[in-house]
């Protein structure tokens, strides 16, 4: 049997611990500092899986480079600018708000009118037309180039034994960074509890009220308003028009009294299907948490524990999965070394699958903690949002990490798969109270 992970004492912060981040990889005291003090100190840009080319198509496919932009935001601000439902506008991944970011989408509109698109911190590049679209998960990855500023004496000894330890593993814990809960607000998880449980009016109530301190005091006022007087009238009146996503619901709300699932659904599909991807999220982190403090390996499977083989791309392939036993215990070993499997943590949901041993325990003991089974994630009142669940890599890799120091400040590059968060590495290298730096 591999021998097990060395425990690590560094205190995580608080807010990590609220969305099931609760442990490190690695055992050196944190550069400290501050990411995105601009949108240019975190560059992002999606390796893609590019439509062919189609002179006679229905798609315009472009690049799409953004600063400061949230993507749903964006997508809701170009489909009024191009006067098209937000059906017809489509990207393969989400990106942060507080960043530079490049991106393929695809719009179903002819290329001049995307051309003709004028917006603040938006360009748009390389436009034609293809026969196909683009679907969430259609990239590779990303590529990252980040700059930590405002750092600890000594940082530049601290990354490079920081780094030897990532590569040492060959990556890092895979855990869904506390931006998939909400950047400011990191509540997601628990709208989409309340979901699967089919409290359709808590969920509601998440959404809307529910403060937290890193908005402006008059937003968490008129949240706590919400919550304590449920007066949606005066709320509605008072929230800002930043604020779009409230007002259409709470507009919702005022026609159409206690029509919490309709108010849920004025919604974008995407956004609602985050609630739900996010509290499987937290569950997932709670579940790799857990096999980091038992000092289980992340990298070498054990016996009981879930395997998943590469795709044609060399991606984890999420959908299959091959549990590990006595008898292809050396070959799955073998496998995972060479790159051509993870080991797998569970993405609860309708369809998935407990692993055994170790890794099994830990599932279940999450699971029946939050008093679950497979089935609360079939939602008969939204069936839109149901899910059939995945399992996940417990470890990212990460690819051509590099740094260099400038003179405010060191930056980091790098290529993360799809799904993978820079942010969970950069919290290796940081260990900050202030990782998100809003």
């Amino acid at each position: 049997m591999p021998a097990k992970m060395e425990r690590v004492t560094v205190m995580v912060a608080e807010e990590e611990k609220l969305v099931g981040i609760e442990e490190y990889l690695t055992d050196t005291d944190g550069i400290g500092g501050k990411l995105r003090k601009t949108p240019e100190d975190f560059i992002v840009k999606e390796t893609s899986i590019t439509p062919p080319e189609a002179p006679n198509g229905t798609w315009t496919i472009a690049t799409v480079t953004s600063r400061n932009w949230e993507t749903n935001r964006l997508i809701r601000i170009l489909s009024k600018d191009l006067r098209v439902s937000r059906d017809r506008i489509r990207f393969a991944g989400t990106k942060d708000k507080r960043a530079v970011t490049t991106q393929l989408m695809a719009f179903k509109v002819q290329p001049d009118r995307v051309k003709a698109i004028q917006l603040k911190d938006v360009t748009i590049e390389n436009v034609y037309l293809s026969n196909k679209g683009i679907d969430i998960g259609d990239l590779i990855g990303n590529q990252f180039e980040i700059k930590v500023s405002d750092l600890k004496f000594g940082a530049a000894g601290i990354v490079e034994d920081t780094a030897c330890q990532v590569k040492d593993l060959e990556g890092f814990p895979n855990y869904f960074g506390i931006q998939r809960f909400g950047a400011i607000r990191p509540v997601t998880h628990l709208v989409g509890k309340a979901i699967v449980r089919g409290e359709f009016d808590k969920a509601v109530m998440q959404y809307l009220g529910n403060p937290t301190e890193n908005e402006d005091p008059e937003i968490q006022q008129i949240r706590r308003s919400i919550t304590e007087t449920g007066d949606l009238k005066e709320a509605l009146k008072r929230l800002p028009p930043q604020l779009s996503f409230e007002r259409t619901m709470l507009q919702h709300l005022v026609r159409r009294e206690k029509d919490y699932i309709g108010a849920l659904r004025q919604l974008p599909k995407n956004l609602l299907m985050m609630f739900i991807h996010a509290y499987q999220s937290y569950l997932f982190n709670l579940m790799l948490s857990e096999r980091m403090r038992r000092g289980l390996p992340l990298n070498t499977p054990i016996a009981g524990d879930m395997v998943i083989p590469t795709d044609k791309n060399g991606l984890p392939n999420h959908e299959e999965w091959i549990k590990v036993d006595k008898d292809n215990l050396t070959k799955v070993i073998r496998q995972c070394g060479n790159g051509n499997a993870f080991v797998s943590g569970l993405v609860m949901g309708a369809g998935t699958e407990f692993a055994d041993g170790s890794q099994g325990e830990i599932e279940h003991k999450v699971i029946e903690a939050e008093g679950l089974v497979n089935k609360d994630f079939i939602i008969p009142d939204m069936p839109e949002m149901s899910s059939k669940g995945i399992r996940r890599e417990v470890v990212s890799p990460v690819f051509n990490l590099k740094y260099h120091e400038v003179e405010d400040g060191i930056v980091f590059t790098f290529k993360l798969n799809r799904g993978c968060y820079a942010t969970c590495l950069m919290r290796e290298f940081m260990k900050s109270d202030d990782i998100l730096s809003y």
